[in-house]
């Protein structure tokens, strides 16, 4: 009688899978990520990570997940407190993360604007959500949407910058002056009191709308419509 071999597990082979991939990705570089050679770094067939991961591109989302889930957890939980503190704590550790990560960082900023990672989605989110809270605590001059994508554009910019310049040579204040001029074009030229402009006005009364009693779901869709395309018409020049 004849005893078929185990098998490991699905997710045991799953983690295999990753790990190989990391480690791929950490000393040889973005390059090196091929399916044939993860599958053989893992001692597995290709066919397998296509049937556990879809593509390469599921297999590298797989990686980020978990060198990201690693570097969190590395990192001191804190409750969010002043709404600029929080969103300077959280570009801090972003460019942290692509200069610790540069590989990765790289061949994530390589996916198209069709198919983005889901770590980079999920990124924008939390910066979305610190954004919307300078809004609501009036401290924004321009629409969140503009301020989300100004300062994720910068935090893409200077870590690429960073990564382009030999380590010796990097200039330790960048990623701070870089934040510095985003905040300038972006917040109120006073925070500790609200900025009286129709534009700052605007943001902040976006950031709240939602929140408003009293309303209907269809009289607060309504508003919000409508202070965005005022919002919208404050943003051409000469608005």
């Amino acid at each position: 009688m004849t005893v078929a071999p185990q098998l490991p597990p699905r997710d045991d082979v799953r983690s295999d899978i990753v790990r190989a991939a990391t480690r791929l990705l950490r000393e040889q570089g973005a390059q090196a990520v091929t399916t044939r050679a993860v599958a053989q770094a893992a001692g597995v067939q290709a066919p397998t990570i296509y049937r556990l991961f879809g593509d390469k591109n599921g297999l590298v989302d797989a990686v980020a997940e978990a060198v990201l889930a690693a570097y969190v957890a590395t990192k001191a939980d804190t409750t969010p407190g002043d709404p600029l503190a929080d969103l300077r704590s959280g570009w801090r550790r972003h460019v942290e993360f692509g200069l610790t990560n540069p590989e990765l960082f790289r061949l994530l900023g390589t996916r198209g604007p069709d198919d983005p990672s889901p770590a980079t989605v999920a990124g924008v989110d939390v910066l979305r959500s610190r954004v919307r809270r300078l809004a609501a605590a009036g401290l924004l001059r321009v629409d969140e949407q503009r301020a989300t994508t100004m300062i994720h554009a910068a935090g893409t910019g200077v870590i690429l910058a960073l990564l382009e310049t030999p380590a010796p040579q990097r200039d330790p204040g960048l990623a701070e002056a870089m934040l510095d001029a985003v905040l300038g074009g972006i917040l109120t030229t006073a925070p500790v009191t609200p900025d009286p402009t129709v534009t700052a006005v605007a943001v902040t009364f976006a950031a709240t709308a939602p929140d408003l009693p009293g309303l209907t779901d269809a009289e607060r869709a309504l508003l919000t419509e409508w202070i965005h395309r005022a919002l919208t018409l404050l943003r051409r020049p000469h608005g």
